[in-house]
Protein backbone atom coordinates (compact mmCIF):
# COMPACT_ATOMS: atom_id res chain seq x y z
CA UNK A 1 0.00 0.00 0.00
CA UNK A 2 1.55 3.31 -1.04
CA UNK A 3 2.07 6.05 1.56
CA UNK A 4 -0.41 8.47 -0.03
CA UNK A 5 -3.26 5.95 0.10
CA UNK A 6 -2.35 4.99 3.65
CA UNK A 7 -2.41 8.64 4.76
CA UNK A 8 -5.85 9.17 3.21
CA UNK A 9 -7.41 6.78 5.77
CA UNK A 10 -5.31 7.48 8.87
CA UNK A 11 -7.47 8.84 11.74
CA UNK A 12 -10.50 9.17 9.44
CA UNK A 13 -13.63 8.65 11.55
CA UNK A 14 -15.60 5.93 9.82
CA UNK A 15 -18.90 4.39 10.85
CA UNK A 16 -19.43 0.89 9.43
CA UNK A 17 -23.17 0.16 9.44
CA UNK A 18 -23.93 -3.52 9.82
CA UNK A 19 -21.89 -6.20 11.57
CA UNK A 20 -22.43 -8.90 8.96
CA UNK A 21 -19.75 -10.53 6.83
CA UNK A 22 -19.03 -7.54 4.59
CA UNK A 23 -19.30 -5.04 7.46
CA UNK A 24 -16.78 -6.90 9.60
CA UNK A 25 -14.43 -7.19 6.62
CA UNK A 26 -14.67 -3.45 5.94
CA UNK A 27 -14.03 -2.64 9.61
CA UNK A 28 -10.94 -4.87 9.73
CA UNK A 29 -9.44 -3.39 6.59
CA UNK A 30 -10.14 0.22 7.60
CA UNK A 31 -8.67 -0.29 11.06
CA UNK A 32 -5.53 -1.75 9.47
CA UNK A 33 -5.25 1.48 7.44
CA UNK A 34 -5.31 3.55 10.62
CA UNK A 35 -8.93 4.74 10.46
CA UNK A 36 -10.93 5.40 13.63
CA UNK A 37 -13.69 2.83 13.09
CA UNK A 38 -17.00 2.33 14.89
CA UNK A 39 -18.95 -0.79 13.87
CA UNK A 40 -22.68 -0.50 14.66
CA UNK A 41 -25.60 -2.89 14.44
CA UNK A 42 -29.15 -2.87 15.76
CA UNK A 43 -28.79 -6.49 16.84
CA UNK A 44 -27.34 -7.26 20.26
CA UNK A 45 -26.49 -10.83 21.13
CA UNK A 46 -23.43 -12.66 22.41
CA UNK A 47 -22.73 -14.57 19.20
CA UNK A 48 -22.71 -11.38 17.14
CA UNK A 49 -20.51 -9.63 19.72
CA UNK A 50 -17.95 -12.43 19.44
CA UNK A 51 -17.93 -12.19 15.63
CA UNK A 52 -17.76 -8.38 15.66
CA UNK A 53 -14.81 -8.17 18.06
CA UNK A 54 -12.34 -6.67 15.59
CA UNK A 55 -8.97 -5.41 16.91
CA UNK A 56 -8.82 -1.62 16.87
CA UNK A 57 -12.56 -1.23 16.19
CA UNK A 58 -15.17 0.18 18.55
CA UNK A 59 -18.25 -2.06 18.47
CA UNK A 60 -21.68 -0.63 19.27
CA UNK A 61 -24.52 -3.16 19.27
CA UNK A 62 -28.17 -2.57 20.04
CA UNK A 63 -28.24 0.87 18.41
CA UNK A 64 -28.40 0.94 14.64
CA UNK A 65 -30.12 4.31 14.35
CA UNK A 66 -27.85 7.07 15.65
CA UNK A 67 -24.77 8.33 13.82
CA UNK A 68 -21.63 8.23 16.00
CA UNK A 69 -20.42 11.78 16.80
CA UNK A 70 -17.74 13.12 14.48
CA UNK A 71 -18.35 10.56 11.73
CA UNK A 72 -16.69 11.61 8.46
CA UNK A 73 -17.64 8.58 6.29
CA UNK A 74 -20.25 5.82 6.50
CA UNK A 75 -19.62 2.40 4.96
CA UNK A 76 -22.94 0.57 4.86
CA UNK A 77 -23.73 -3.09 4.48
CA UNK A 78 -25.85 -3.80 1.38
CA UNK A 79 -28.90 -4.87 3.36
CA UNK A 80 -29.37 -1.44 4.95
CA UNK A 81 -32.04 0.54 3.12
CA UNK A 82 -31.43 4.19 2.20
CA UNK A 83 -34.32 5.06 4.52
CA UNK A 84 -32.57 3.62 7.60
CA UNK A 85 -32.38 6.32 10.32
CA UNK A 86 -28.58 6.22 10.57
CA UNK A 87 -28.15 6.62 6.82
CA UNK A 88 -30.72 9.43 6.73
CA UNK A 89 -28.85 11.15 9.56
CA UNK A 90 -25.61 10.86 7.57
CA UNK A 91 -27.24 12.38 4.49
CA UNK A 92 -28.66 15.26 6.52
CA UNK A 93 -25.22 15.91 8.04
CA UNK A 94 -23.55 15.89 4.63
CA UNK A 95 -21.58 12.72 5.42
CA UNK A 96 -20.85 10.51 2.42
CA UNK A 97 -22.32 6.99 2.45
CA UNK A 98 -20.66 4.25 0.42
CA UNK A 99 -20.80 0.46 0.33
CA UNK A 100 -18.14 -2.18 0.88
CA UNK A 101 -17.69 -2.61 -2.88
CA UNK A 102 -17.06 1.10 -3.39
CA UNK A 103 -14.65 1.03 -0.44
CA UNK A 104 -12.75 -1.84 -2.07
CA UNK A 105 -12.46 0.11 -5.31
CA UNK A 106 -11.07 3.16 -3.47
CA UNK A 107 -8.56 1.02 -1.56
CA UNK A 108 -7.04 -0.57 -4.66
CA UNK A 109 -3.33 -0.22 -5.11
CA UNK A 110 -1.58 0.86 -8.33
CA UNK A 111 -1.15 -2.76 -9.50
CA UNK A 112 -4.71 -3.87 -8.66
CA UNK A 113 -6.23 -6.50 -10.96
CA UNK A 114 -9.06 -5.45 -13.30
CA UNK A 115 -12.66 -6.35 -12.53
CA UNK A 116 -15.06 -8.29 -14.75
CA UNK A 117 -18.44 -7.54 -13.20
CA UNK A 118 -21.87 -9.16 -13.34
CA UNK A 119 -25.28 -7.99 -12.21
CA UNK A 120 -28.87 -8.86 -13.10
CA UNK A 121 -32.07 -10.01 -11.47
CA UNK A 122 -31.22 -13.68 -11.97
CA UNK A 123 -28.19 -15.75 -12.92
CA UNK A 124 -25.45 -13.66 -11.28
CA UNK A 125 -23.88 -16.39 -9.17
CA UNK A 126 -23.99 -18.93 -11.97
CA UNK A 127 -22.29 -16.52 -14.38
CA UNK A 128 -19.61 -15.37 -11.94
CA UNK A 129 -18.66 -18.99 -11.23
CA UNK A 130 -18.70 -19.92 -14.93
CA UNK A 131 -16.50 -16.91 -15.62
CA UNK A 132 -14.02 -17.85 -12.90
CA UNK A 133 -13.69 -21.36 -14.34
CA UNK A 134 -13.09 -19.95 -17.85
CA UNK A 135 -10.44 -17.54 -16.61
CA UNK A 136 -8.71 -20.33 -14.69
CA UNK A 137 -8.77 -22.52 -17.79
CA UNK A 138 -7.06 -19.66 -19.62
CA UNK A 139 -4.25 -19.75 -17.05
CA UNK A 140 -5.25 -16.66 -15.08
CA UNK A 141 -5.20 -16.48 -11.30
CA UNK A 142 -8.68 -15.32 -10.30
CA UNK A 143 -11.41 -15.58 -7.67
CA UNK A 144 -15.17 -14.98 -7.59
CA UNK A 145 -15.98 -12.19 -5.13
CA UNK A 146 -18.67 -9.69 -4.10
CA UNK A 147 -22.26 -10.74 -3.67
CA UNK A 148 -21.19 -14.35 -4.18
CA UNK A 149 -20.06 -14.51 -0.54
CA UNK A 150 -16.40 -13.45 -0.37
CA UNK A 151 -16.12 -9.77 0.66
CA UNK A 152 -14.28 -8.02 -2.14
CA UNK A 153 -12.62 -5.58 0.24
CA UNK A 154 -10.57 -8.39 1.81
CA UNK A 155 -9.39 -9.64 -1.58
CA UNK A 156 -8.54 -6.17 -2.86
CA UNK A 157 -7.14 -4.59 0.28
CA UNK A 158 -6.13 -7.51 2.47
CA UNK A 159 -7.61 -8.82 5.70
CA UNK A 160 -8.51 -12.07 7.40
CA UNK A 161 -8.59 -14.83 4.84
CA UNK A 162 -7.02 -12.70 2.10
CA UNK A 163 -4.59 -14.49 -0.21
CA UNK A 164 -1.17 -12.78 -0.27
CA UNK A 165 -0.49 -13.91 -3.86
CA UNK A 166 -1.85 -11.31 -6.32
CA UNK A 167 -4.66 -12.06 -8.75
CA UNK A 168 -4.61 -11.39 -12.48
CA UNK A 169 -8.30 -10.52 -12.68
CA UNK A 170 -11.38 -10.59 -10.43
CA UNK A 171 -14.80 -12.05 -11.28
CA UNK A 172 -17.16 -9.74 -9.38
CA UNK A 173 -20.85 -10.36 -8.66
CA UNK A 174 -22.72 -7.18 -7.77
CA UNK A 175 -26.24 -6.84 -6.39
CA UNK A 176 -28.47 -3.83 -6.92
CA UNK A 177 -27.90 -2.92 -3.26
CA UNK A 178 -24.13 -2.90 -3.71
CA UNK A 179 -24.36 -0.86 -6.90
CA UNK A 180 -26.70 1.67 -5.26
CA UNK A 181 -23.93 2.56 -2.80
CA UNK A 182 -21.19 2.68 -5.48
CA UNK A 183 -20.16 5.76 -7.43
CA UNK A 184 -16.68 5.36 -8.88
CA UNK A 185 -16.14 1.68 -9.74
CA UNK A 186 -14.94 1.15 -13.31
CA UNK A 187 -14.89 -2.54 -14.35
CA UNK A 188 -12.90 -3.53 -17.40
CA UNK A 189 -16.05 -5.20 -18.73
CA UNK A 190 -19.48 -5.73 -17.19
CA UNK A 191 -22.84 -7.26 -17.97
CA UNK A 192 -26.45 -6.73 -16.96
CA UNK A 193 -27.87 -10.21 -17.50
CA UNK A 194 -31.54 -9.28 -17.21
CA UNK A 195 -33.81 -6.93 -15.29
CA UNK A 196 -37.22 -7.87 -13.92
CA UNK A 197 -39.21 -6.56 -10.94
CA UNK A 198 -37.48 -7.45 -7.66
CA UNK A 199 -36.49 -5.65 -4.44
CA UNK A 200 -38.94 -2.85 -5.21
CA UNK A 201 -39.55 -2.47 -1.47
CA UNK A 202 -35.85 -1.62 -1.00
CA UNK A 203 -35.34 0.68 -3.99
CA UNK A 204 -38.75 2.37 -3.95
CA UNK A 205 -39.61 1.73 -7.60
CA UNK A 206 -38.73 -0.54 -10.49
CA UNK A 207 -37.07 2.37 -12.28
CA UNK A 208 -34.75 3.00 -9.33
CA UNK A 209 -33.94 -0.72 -9.16
CA UNK A 210 -33.08 -0.77 -12.88
CA UNK A 211 -31.02 2.41 -12.55
CA UNK A 212 -28.95 0.81 -9.80
CA UNK A 213 -28.23 -2.16 -12.07
CA UNK A 214 -27.26 0.21 -14.88
CA UNK A 215 -24.49 1.81 -12.78
CA UNK A 216 -22.32 -1.19 -13.63
CA UNK A 217 -21.95 0.23 -17.18
CA UNK A 218 -19.53 2.91 -16.03
CA UNK A 219 -17.60 5.25 -18.35
CA UNK A 220 -14.85 3.31 -20.10
CA UNK A 221 -16.37 -0.09 -19.26
CA UNK A 222 -17.10 -2.54 -22.07
CA UNK A 223 -20.85 -3.16 -21.76
CA UNK A 224 -21.89 -6.78 -22.39
CA UNK A 225 -25.58 -6.53 -23.22
CA UNK A 226 -28.22 -9.27 -23.30
CA UNK A 227 -29.77 -8.57 -26.69
CA UNK A 228 -32.83 -10.63 -25.70
CA UNK A 229 -33.61 -8.54 -22.61
CA UNK A 230 -35.27 -5.15 -23.09
CA UNK A 231 -33.81 -3.53 -19.99
CA UNK A 232 -30.30 -4.83 -20.50
CA UNK A 233 -30.37 -3.29 -23.98
CA UNK A 234 -31.82 -0.04 -22.64
CA UNK A 235 -29.23 0.29 -19.90
CA UNK A 236 -26.41 -0.37 -22.35
CA UNK A 237 -27.49 2.25 -24.87
CA UNK A 238 -25.31 4.97 -23.40
CA UNK A 239 -22.17 2.83 -23.16
CA UNK A 240 -19.08 3.99 -25.01
CA UNK A 241 -18.33 0.41 -26.13
CA UNK A 242 -20.60 -2.62 -26.17
CA UNK A 243 -21.03 -6.17 -27.40
CA UNK A 244 -24.10 -8.38 -27.14
CA UNK A 245 -25.17 -11.96 -26.59
CA UNK A 246 -28.32 -13.72 -27.77
CA UNK A 247 -29.90 -17.15 -27.84
CA UNK A 248 -30.41 -16.62 -31.57
CA UNK A 249 -27.95 -16.59 -34.44
CA UNK A 250 -25.52 -13.73 -33.65
CA UNK A 251 -24.97 -10.75 -35.90
CA UNK A 252 -21.52 -9.10 -35.99
CA UNK A 253 -20.59 -7.80 -32.55
CA UNK A 254 -22.49 -10.54 -30.69
CA UNK A 255 -22.12 -14.01 -29.25
CA UNK A 256 -24.93 -16.48 -29.86
CA UNK A 257 -26.06 -19.92 -30.93
CA UNK A 258 -25.70 -21.55 -34.35
CA UNK A 259 -27.35 -24.97 -34.47
CA UNK A 260 -25.67 -26.88 -31.59
CA UNK A 261 -22.78 -24.45 -31.07
CA UNK A 262 -22.01 -21.38 -28.98
CA UNK A 263 -20.19 -18.98 -31.28
CA UNK A 264 -18.43 -15.62 -31.05
CA UNK A 265 -18.80 -12.86 -33.66
CA UNK A 266 -17.59 -10.07 -31.38
CA UNK A 267 -14.04 -10.88 -30.24
CA UNK A 268 -12.66 -12.02 -33.59
CA UNK A 269 -10.30 -10.52 -36.13
CA UNK A 270 -13.19 -9.93 -38.54
CA UNK A 271 -16.62 -9.99 -36.84
CA UNK A 272 -18.39 -9.47 -40.19
CA UNK A 273 -16.92 -12.53 -41.90
CA UNK A 274 -15.65 -14.68 -39.04
CA UNK A 275 -17.40 -16.70 -36.32
CA UNK A 276 -15.38 -18.58 -33.72
CA UNK A 277 -16.72 -21.76 -32.13
CA UNK A 278 -16.61 -21.55 -28.33
CA UNK A 279 -18.43 -24.64 -27.08
CA UNK A 280 -21.29 -27.02 -27.74
CA UNK A 281 -24.72 -26.78 -26.14
CA UNK A 282 -24.00 -30.08 -24.40
CA UNK A 283 -21.17 -28.33 -22.51
CA UNK A 284 -23.77 -26.19 -20.69
CA UNK A 285 -24.92 -27.89 -17.48
CA UNK A 286 -27.62 -27.97 -16.35
CA UNK A 287 -29.02 -27.44 -19.80
CA UNK A 288 -31.83 -24.87 -19.98
CA UNK A 289 -32.31 -21.85 -22.26
CA UNK A 290 -31.54 -19.33 -19.55
CA UNK A 291 -28.40 -21.25 -18.60
CA UNK A 292 -27.20 -21.06 -22.21
CA UNK A 293 -27.62 -17.28 -21.93
CA UNK A 294 -25.60 -17.39 -18.70
CA UNK A 295 -22.83 -19.29 -20.49
CA UNK A 296 -22.76 -16.74 -23.33
CA UNK A 297 -22.54 -13.84 -20.87
CA UNK A 298 -19.64 -15.48 -19.02
CA UNK A 299 -17.94 -16.25 -22.34
CA UNK A 300 -18.23 -12.62 -23.46
CA UNK A 301 -16.58 -11.38 -20.27
CA UNK A 302 -13.84 -14.00 -20.50
CA UNK A 303 -13.21 -13.10 -24.15
CA UNK A 304 -13.01 -9.44 -23.13
CA UNK A 305 -9.98 -10.50 -21.08
CA UNK A 306 -8.53 -12.36 -24.08
CA UNK A 307 -9.46 -15.87 -22.96
CA UNK A 308 -9.05 -18.23 -25.94
CA UNK A 309 -12.04 -20.23 -27.25
CA UNK A 310 -10.75 -23.48 -25.78
CA UNK A 311 -10.73 -21.91 -22.29
CA UNK A 312 -14.43 -21.07 -22.64
CA UNK A 313 -15.23 -24.69 -23.46
CA UNK A 314 -13.01 -26.08 -20.72
CA UNK A 315 -14.42 -23.62 -18.19
CA UNK A 316 -17.97 -24.72 -18.92
CA UNK A 317 -16.95 -28.34 -18.49
CA UNK A 318 -15.30 -27.58 -15.14
CA UNK A 319 -18.25 -25.57 -13.87
CA UNK A 320 -20.48 -27.10 -11.21
CA UNK A 321 -23.66 -25.19 -10.36
CA UNK A 322 -24.35 -24.13 -6.80
CA UNK A 323 -27.05 -26.12 -4.99
CA UNK A 324 -30.75 -25.23 -5.30
CA UNK A 325 -30.46 -24.06 -8.92
CA UNK A 326 -32.32 -26.47 -11.24
CA UNK A 327 -30.77 -29.28 -9.25
CA UNK A 328 -31.88 -32.82 -10.10
CA UNK A 329 -32.71 -34.47 -6.78
CA UNK A 330 -34.02 -37.89 -7.84
CA UNK A 331 -36.17 -39.81 -10.27
CA UNK A 332 -38.98 -41.69 -8.54
CA UNK A 333 -41.47 -43.81 -10.49
CA UNK A 334 -40.26 -42.22 -13.75
CA UNK A 335 -40.91 -38.70 -12.40
CA UNK A 336 -38.00 -36.23 -12.12
CA UNK A 337 -37.81 -34.10 -8.97
CA UNK A 338 -36.03 -30.77 -9.53
CA UNK A 339 -34.95 -28.34 -6.80
CA UNK A 340 -34.85 -24.70 -7.94
CA UNK A 341 -35.46 -23.15 -4.53
CA UNK A 342 -33.33 -20.17 -5.62
CA UNK A 343 -36.16 -19.13 -8.02
CA UNK A 344 -37.46 -16.49 -5.62
CA UNK A 345 -39.10 -14.11 -8.11
CA UNK A 346 -41.36 -14.47 -11.19
CA UNK A 347 -38.50 -13.93 -13.66
CA UNK A 348 -36.44 -16.78 -12.20
CA UNK A 349 -39.44 -19.08 -11.90
CA UNK A 350 -40.43 -18.40 -15.52
CA UNK A 351 -36.96 -19.42 -16.72
CA UNK A 352 -37.15 -22.60 -14.67
CA UNK A 353 -40.65 -23.51 -15.85
CA UNK A 354 -39.63 -22.96 -19.48
CA UNK A 355 -37.01 -25.69 -19.19
CA UNK A 356 -39.52 -28.53 -18.76
CA UNK A 357 -42.47 -29.83 -20.75
CA UNK A 358 -44.99 -31.32 -18.29
CA UNK A 359 -44.75 -30.01 -14.75
CA UNK A 360 -46.21 -30.43 -11.33
CA UNK A 361 -45.26 -27.06 -9.92
CA UNK A 362 -44.52 -26.45 -6.24
CA UNK A 363 -44.84 -22.73 -5.56
CA UNK A 364 -45.39 -20.20 -2.79
CA UNK A 365 -43.64 -18.12 -0.17
CA UNK A 366 -43.26 -14.37 0.21
CA UNK A 367 -43.98 -12.68 -3.13
CA UNK A 368 -42.59 -9.29 -2.04
CA UNK A 369 -45.33 -7.48 -3.94
CA UNK A 370 -44.56 -9.19 -7.25
CA UNK A 371 -47.28 -9.65 -9.89
CA UNK A 372 -47.62 -13.32 -10.84
CA UNK A 373 -50.37 -13.14 -13.48
CA UNK A 374 -48.05 -13.04 -16.48
CA UNK A 375 -45.97 -15.86 -15.06
CA UNK A 376 -48.99 -18.13 -14.64
CA UNK A 377 -50.33 -17.19 -18.07
CA UNK A 378 -47.01 -18.03 -19.72
CA UNK A 379 -46.66 -21.49 -18.19
CA UNK A 380 -50.30 -22.65 -18.00
CA UNK A 381 -50.00 -25.09 -20.90
CA UNK A 382 -47.05 -26.84 -19.21
CA UNK A 383 -48.78 -27.53 -15.90
CA UNK A 384 -49.99 -30.99 -14.96
CA UNK A 385 -50.85 -29.69 -11.50
CA UNK A 386 -49.80 -27.22 -8.81
CA UNK A 387 -49.10 -27.58 -5.09
CA UNK A 388 -49.16 -24.31 -3.17
CA UNK A 389 -47.50 -23.54 0.15
CA UNK A 390 -46.41 -20.51 2.14
CA UNK A 391 -47.72 -17.11 3.14
CA UNK A 392 -48.76 -15.73 -0.26
CA UNK A 393 -50.15 -18.90 -1.81
CA UNK A 394 -53.64 -17.33 -2.08
CA UNK A 395 -52.36 -14.80 -4.63
CA UNK A 396 -50.94 -17.61 -6.73
CA UNK A 397 -54.22 -19.53 -6.40
CA UNK A 398 -56.13 -16.50 -7.68
CA UNK A 399 -53.82 -16.16 -10.69
CA UNK A 400 -54.17 -19.88 -11.44
CA UNK A 401 -57.95 -19.62 -11.27
CA UNK A 402 -57.84 -16.80 -13.84
CA UNK A 403 -55.30 -18.21 -16.27
CA UNK A 404 -55.19 -21.98 -15.70
CA UNK A 405 -58.66 -22.87 -14.43
CA UNK A 406 -58.45 -26.51 -15.55
CA UNK A 407 -55.18 -27.25 -13.76
CA UNK A 408 -55.60 -29.16 -10.46
CA UNK A 409 -54.39 -27.10 -7.49
CA UNK A 410 -53.65 -28.45 -4.01
CA UNK A 411 -53.37 -25.91 -1.19
CA UNK A 412 -51.13 -27.00 1.70
CA UNK A 413 -51.73 -24.62 4.56
CA UNK A 414 -49.34 -26.37 6.96
CA UNK A 415 -46.24 -24.52 8.15
CA UNK A 416 -44.81 -27.07 10.61
CA UNK A 417 -41.64 -29.10 10.07
CA UNK A 418 -43.56 -31.82 8.23
CA UNK A 419 -45.15 -29.45 5.70
CA UNK A 420 -42.69 -30.22 2.89
CA UNK A 421 -43.39 -33.94 3.18
CA UNK A 422 -47.08 -33.25 2.61
CA UNK A 423 -46.23 -30.95 -0.31
CA UNK A 424 -44.05 -33.58 -1.99
CA UNK A 425 -46.62 -36.32 -1.35
CA UNK A 426 -49.34 -34.25 -3.02
CA UNK A 427 -47.05 -33.44 -5.95
CA UNK A 428 -46.26 -37.13 -6.42
CA UNK A 429 -49.98 -37.91 -6.44
CA UNK A 430 -50.56 -35.40 -9.25
CA UNK A 431 -47.57 -36.47 -11.35
CA UNK A 432 -47.55 -39.02 -14.17
CA UNK A 433 -44.59 -40.95 -15.61
CA UNK A 434 -42.44 -38.57 -17.65
CA UNK A 435 -43.48 -35.49 -15.65
CA UNK A 436 -41.23 -33.17 -13.67
CA UNK A 437 -42.02 -32.12 -10.12
CA UNK A 438 -40.45 -28.68 -9.95
CA UNK A 439 -39.82 -26.61 -6.83
CA UNK A 440 -39.63 -23.10 -8.32
CA UNK A 441 -41.33 -21.17 -5.54
CA UNK A 442 -41.53 -17.61 -7.00
CA UNK A 443 -41.44 -16.25 -3.46
CA UNK A 444 -38.82 -15.78 -0.77
CA UNK A 445 -38.57 -18.46 1.89
CA UNK A 446 -38.49 -16.62 5.22
CA UNK A 447 -42.16 -17.26 5.95
CA UNK A 448 -41.36 -20.92 6.65
CA UNK A 449 -37.58 -21.39 6.40
CA UNK A 450 -34.34 -19.65 7.35
CA UNK A 451 -33.51 -19.14 3.67
CA UNK A 452 -33.86 -20.66 0.22
CA UNK A 453 -31.11 -23.28 0.95
CA UNK A 454 -33.10 -24.59 3.92
CA UNK A 455 -36.22 -24.79 1.76
CA UNK A 456 -34.32 -26.68 -0.94
CA UNK A 457 -32.81 -29.04 1.59
CA UNK A 458 -36.25 -29.75 3.06
CA UNK A 459 -37.53 -30.56 -0.45
CA UNK A 460 -34.61 -32.88 -1.19
CA UNK A 461 -35.05 -34.66 2.14
CA UNK A 462 -38.78 -35.11 1.53
CA UNK A 463 -38.10 -36.53 -1.96
CA UNK A 464 -35.58 -38.91 -0.38
CA UNK A 465 -38.20 -40.16 2.05
CA UNK A 466 -40.67 -40.53 -0.82
CA UNK A 467 -38.14 -42.65 -2.73
CA UNK A 468 -37.69 -44.91 0.28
Amino acid sequence: MDAELMTAWTDLRVCVAGAGLSGRAAARVLAARGADVTLVDARDDESLLAKAAVPGVTVRLGDGESLPPGTELVVTSPGWRPTAPLLRAAAEAGVEVIGEVELAWRLRGPDAPPWLAITGTDGKTTVVRMLARMLEAAGHRTVAVGNVGTPIVEVVAGGDGADPEPYDVLAVELSSFQLHWSSSIRPLAATVLNVAPDHIDWHGSFEEYAAAKGKIFAPGTLAVVNADDEWSVRLGEGAERSVGFTLGVPSPGRLGVVEELLVDRAFTGDPVREAVELAELTDVRPFAPHNVANALAAAALARAFDAPPEAVREGLRRFRPDPHRIEHVATVADVDYINDSKATNPHAAAASLAAFRSIVWIAGGLLKGADVDELVRSCADRLRGVVLMGADRARLAEALARHAPDVPVVDVADTDTGAMDRVVTEAARLARPGDTVLLAPVGASMDMFTGYPARGEAFAAAVGRLAE
